[in-house]
């Protein structure tokens, strides 16, 4: 049973992770909207785009990473 929960949350396809890095993404936008409050002028403008450029890497390593996922799955098993 913990199996079959476990597995919802696996990302499969990139669709689900098209949503993922959404989701990432509107959370880093409300974030820096709030260090621009918190901090005016070039450190919350700073802040903001470290907030988004995370986005970035996390989104390209969840690519990456369903890409490896399947050459592993669709690789033919060798024999020694």
């Amino acid at each position: 049973m913990l199996k079959k929960i476990g597995r919802l949350f696996v990302i499969k396809t990139r669709f689900e992770a098209c949503l993922i890095i959404y989701a990432l993404g509107l959370g880093a936008i409300e974030r820096g909207k709030v260090y621009l409050d918190a901090f005016p002028g070039v450190g919350g403008w700073l802040l903001m785009a470290a907030c988004t450029g995370s986005v970035f890497l996390a989104g390209a390593k969840i690519f990456d990473c369903i890409a490896h996922e399947k050459r592993v799955r669709d690789k033919p098993e060798t024999v020694f």
